[in-house]
C-alpha cells in the first residue's frame, strides 16, 4: 500500500512537470501575442502615429503571428511533452511516439465519424461531437484532456515496450521502433471509442464550468485559494491547467470560433479585432490579474516585515535571500522563494496567505480588471494591461497591490513578533556553531571538493552530500523551483544542512518523495547534480 501511494505521488508530481514544457512556451507566446496585437492595433496606432510606419507593422503583426504558434498547437504539445517528461531513456522516441499516438487517435476519430455517415458540417452534429479541425483532421476537439490521455498512455507504452524482443523475421520492428507502432494501434482503438464516450463526457465538465461560473467572484477566490493550497505538494499545475484549457474555465465564441479553457479564450481575443464578450471578460477572472495583489504587493510587504523582524546583525546576511525572492516574485512571478520561508515555521500563516490570494481574486473579479496571461508579475501587467489601454483598468492594479503590501507586512510584522516565528534572520547563530560550520567547510576544501559555485551560491557537491549521496538518489527531476527526488532513504536528507546551502526549504511527502526548493536556478542545480550522479 506505502509503496503503491509512493508511485501515485512521484506519477502525479512527475506529471505536472511534465506541464512546464508547453507552458513556459506559452507564457513567452503570450507575451509575443499581447505586444504585437497591441502595438498593431488602431487604438494605440492612432495615438502613437510613428507606429503606423510599414516596418513598425510588420514587426509587430509577425510578433503576433508568431505567437498563435502555441495556441494553435497547444493540445499536440502536451502530447509530445508528456511523454517526454515522464520517460525515463529514449526520450526523443517517447516523444515521437507521442505524436503519433495524436495523430492516429484523430484519424480514427474521423474514420468513426466518417463511417457511420456523419456530416462533418452539419451543425447539430458539430454541436453534439465538438467537431473541429484538429491538426489538419476533422475529427472531435478533445483538448488538453484528450492531449494529456495521449500522453500517459504512450508513457506507459514506451516503459513497457521499449525493449521489446521480436522474432528473427520481425526483429527490424523490435526495440524503440515497437514504441511508435504499439502507439499507433493502441490510441487508434481509443480514437474509435471517443465519439461513444466524448459527448457525455464533456457535458459533465461544461457543466463543472457552468456551476463554477454561477459562483461567480467566489470561483475565483476558491480557485486562487486551491492553487495556493496545493503548491507546497507541487500539484497545483493539474488544477491550473484544468481551468486555462478545459471548459472548467470557461468557454465561448470568439471571432465566430468556439474556445474553451480561459487562457484560450483570452489569447483568442488578444488576436481578435473584436471587443470582448462576456466569456472572455469572465474567463480572465482566473489569470494573472487576480495574482497581482500579492505577487506585485503582498509578498514584497512580507519580505520588508521578515527583513525588519530580523536581528539587526543579521540583516545584511538576509537582505540578499529577500531581494532575490523580491526579484522573482514581481519579475518572474515565481513565490515559491518567498512563501517557503514561513510555510514550514508558520502553516497556519500560509494557510492565511492562500486566502489572501483567493480575494485577490475576488477583488480583481469584483472591480472589473481584465487582463490576462498565466504569471500575474510586472511584466503581465505591462503587456496585457497597459499596453491593452484602459479597458483593461491597469491603474487599479497599483492601489490594490499597495493595499496588499501594506495588509501584509502588518500582518507578518505581528505575527512574527507575536508568535516568536524563527523567519531569516531571527536566530543568530552563537560561536560554536559558526565555528563547526566554518570546520565543516574547510574539510570539504581540504578533500578537494570543487568550490565552483552555481549562479555564485550553489555548491552542487554539497548539497549532493546533504541529500545523502549519489547512492541515496534513484529518480532525480526539477519543475520550476524545485528538486524532485525519489530517494532511498528520506531519513538522510539533511534539511539544515541543504538550507545553508542555499535551499529554501525541503518538503518530505512520504520515505522516498523528497523535493528541495531552491528557486529559479534549480535547472542548473539539478543537471549539476546529474552530472555528479552519473560520474559516481
Amino acid at each position: 500500500m506505502q509503496k503503491t501511494k509512493s508511485a501515485l505521488w512521484e506519477f502525479l508530481q512527475g506529471l505536472g512537470k511534465t506541464f512546464m514544457l508547453p507552458v513556459a512556451l506559452l507564457a513567452f507566446c503570450g507575451i509575443m501575442l499581447g505586444i504585437g496585437s497591441s502595438l498593431s492595433s488602431e487604438a494605440v496606432t492612432e495615438n502613437l502615429t510613428f507606429l503606423q510606419g510599414e516596418g513598425f507593422h510588420l514587426v509587430f503583426t509577425w510578433m503576433a503571428s508568431t505567437g498563435l504558434v502555441a495556441f494553435k498547437f497547444l493540445p499536440v504539445m502536451f502530447a509530445i511533452a508528456i511523454p517526454l517528461g515522464l520517460a525515463r531513456e529514449d526520450k526523443g522516441v517517447a516523444a515521437f511516439s507521442g505524436f503519433v499516438g495524436y495523430a492516429a487517435m484523430n484519424l480514427a476519430v474521423n474514420f468513426y465519424l466518417t463511417a457511420k455517415g456523419v456530416d462533418l458540417e452539419d451543425e447539430k452534429a458539430i454541436a453534439h461531437y465538438g467537431i473541429a479541425d484538429v491538426i489538419g483532421i476533422q475529427s472531435i476537439d478533445t483538448g488538453l484532456l484528450g492531449a494529456v490521455a495521449v500522453g500517459i498512455v504512450v508513457s506507459v507504452l514506451h516503459q513497457r515496450f521499449r525493449a521489446q524482443r521480436m522474432p528473427d523475421a520481425l526483429a527490424f520492428f523490435g526495440g524503440l521502433r515497437f514504441v511508435p507502432i504499439i502507439s499507433t494501434l493502441v490510441l487508434s482503438l481509443l480514437g474509435l471509442l471517443i465519439p461513444l464516450v466524448w459527448p457525455t463526457f464533456n457535458g459533465w465538465i461544461t457543466d463543472l464550468g457552468r456551476a463554477i461560473g454561477h459562483a461567480g467572484v467566489f470561483g475565483p477566490f476558491f480557485f486562487g485559494m486551491g492553487e495556493v493550497l496545493l503548491r507546497p505538494i507541487g500539484l497545483h499545475h493539474i488544477l491550473v491547467a484544468m481551468f486555462r484549457f478545459t471548459d472548467v474555465g470557461g468557454s465561448g465564441a470568439v471571432c465566430g470560433d468556439h474556445v474553451s479553457g480561459a487562457l484560450n479564450l483570452f489569447y483568442a481575443q488578444l488576436n481578435c479585432a473584436k471587443p470582448p464578450g462576456d466569456a472572455v471578460t469572465s474567463a480572465t477572472h482566473f489569470l494573472s490579474q487576480g495574482k497581482m495583489a500579492v505577487y506585485l504587493g503582498g509578498l514584497p510587504g512580507a519580505a520588508l516585515a521578515m527583513y525588519h523582524c530580523a536581528n539587526k546583525k543579521m540583516r545584511p546576511e538576509i537582505k540578499a535571500l529577500l531581494i532575490s525572492g523580491v526579484v522573482a516574485c514581481v519579475v518572474g512571478g515565481i513565490t515559491e522563494p518567498l512563501e517557503f520561508l514561513f510555510l514550514f515555521i508558520a502553516p497556519w500563516l500560509y494557510l492565511i496567505h492562500a486566502v489572501l490570494v483567493g480575494l485577490g481574486f475576488l477583488t480583481a473579479a469584483v472591480l472589473g480588471v481584465f487582463i490576462g496571461n498565466t504569471d500575474g508579475n510586472v511584466i503581465d501587467w505591462l503587456v496585457f494591461g497597459v499596453l491593452q489601454g484602459t479597458t483593461t483598468k491597469w491603474y487599479l492594479i497599483p492601489v490594490i497591490a499597495a493595499v496588499w503590501f501594506a495588509g501584509y507586512y502588518f500582518l507578518f510584522r505581528w505575527a512574527i513578533t507575536r508568535f516568536d516565528l524563527r523567519t531569516p534572520g531571527r536566530d543568530v547563530p552563537s560561536d560554536d556553531e559558526e565555528g563547526q560550520e566554518r570546520e565543516g567547510d574547510e574539510a570539504a576544501a581540504d578533500a578537494g571538493a570543487p568550490r565552483e559555485l552555481i549562479a555564485g551560491k550553489y555548491d552542487a557537491v554539497a548539497i549532493l552530500e546533504a541529500i545523502g549521496g549519489a547512492e541515496n538518489i534513484q529518480t532525480l527531476d526539477n519543475c520550476i523551483t524545485r528538486l524532485r527526488m525519489t530517494v532511498e532513504d528520506a531519513g538522510r536528507v539533511d534539511e539544515t544542512r541543504l538550507k545553508k546551502l542555499g535551499a529554501v526549504g525541503v518538503i518530505t511527502l512520504d520515505a522516498h518523495n523528497v523535493q528541495v526548493i531552491i528557486g529559479p536556478q534549480v535547472q542548473s542545480v539539478k543537471d549539476a547534480i546529474a552530472s555528479l550522479v552519473r560520474v559516481g
